[in-house]
């Protein structure tokens, strides 16, 4: 958990909303058009269908293309929708591990891009498995403040969550995540909503089971140019990593 959050909060940290944000509109598309295909292509009968949608909102993604995801999803406009979701799975400098959600329409090209990053950023793609078991598939759903703990505890109670952490969702605004299998998570984001709060996001997750303390310059410097390098892949959805590092380090190296 601790390495998924740091990394959010480096992203955070690099004000590179302009510039990402064709990247951004693109993932969720893609999101959209698989959610669409493998269900209804109605969100009042689809949660991933519902949570992509939603996602999209919260960016600020134009209605006219939130439809013309769904509509090619669900084959009803031109253009190729054959996107499979595939895992990949390496190592960084000092054996942290790293964990690639994707979706392409072409492994080959996907496999050899992925690759390339991790070769020129001192890490090296690994075979399905590498890493894997070295993460938990969980259910996450994303909550802003303010928070009134007892309600969120009691909460989480009733929509049999396994846990919960505060968080800051920026400089300004707390909330907290909210986890639990990824079989209820649909149950949760419908509980958590019901009892008023306000839910930003429901998703899937990977959540490192341990960490690797990250105490170098050299060695954040090299991490953190690997994780933009698989980030700023077009085929790339999500990347995971259970690294850590003090907040002292981290602001050194992004000077």
């Amino acid at each position: 958990m601790a390495g998924h959050s740091k990394w959010a909060n480096i992203k955070r940290q690099k004000a590179r909303v302009d510039a990402v944000k064709g990247k951004v509109f693109a993932r969720i598309s893609r999101e959209i058009i698989v959610a669409a295909r493998s269900g209804v292509p109605d969100p009042a009968g689809n949660f991933q269908l519902r949570t992509a949608i939603e996602k999209a909102k919260a960016a600020s993604i134009p209605n006219e293309n939130i439809e013309r995801a769904i509509a090619k999803g669900a084959g009803l406009a031109g253009g190729s929708s054959d996107l499979e979701a595939i895992r990949y799975e390496g190592y960084g400098v000092g054996g942290v591990a790293i964990l690639i959600e994707a979706l392409t329409d072409n492994r080959n090209r996907t496999a050899a891009d992925l690759r390339e990053a991790f070769t020129k950023n001192g890490g090296n793609l690994g075979e399905t498995g590498c890493v894997g078991w070295m993460f938990d598939h969980k259910g996450v759903c994303t909550v802003r403040g303010p928070i009134d703990e007892e309600q969120l505890f009691e909460a989480s109670l009733e929509a049999a969550a396994e846990s919960y952490a505060l968080i800051l969702i920026d400089e300004d605004t707390e909330g907290a995540e909210v986890f639990t299998s990824v079989a209820n998570l649909e149950q949760l984001a419908d509980v958590l909503k019901h009892k008023k709060f306000a839910v930003l996001q429901s998703e899937t997750r990977w959540i490192p089971s341990n960490t690797v303390e990250i105490d170098t310059p050299e060695k954040a410097r090299s991490l953190l140019k690997l994780m933009d390098a698989l980030e700023d892949l077009d085929d790339v959805q999500s990347v995971t990593a259970n690294f850590e590092m003090t907040d002292e380090l981290m602001s050194s190296v992004m000077v």
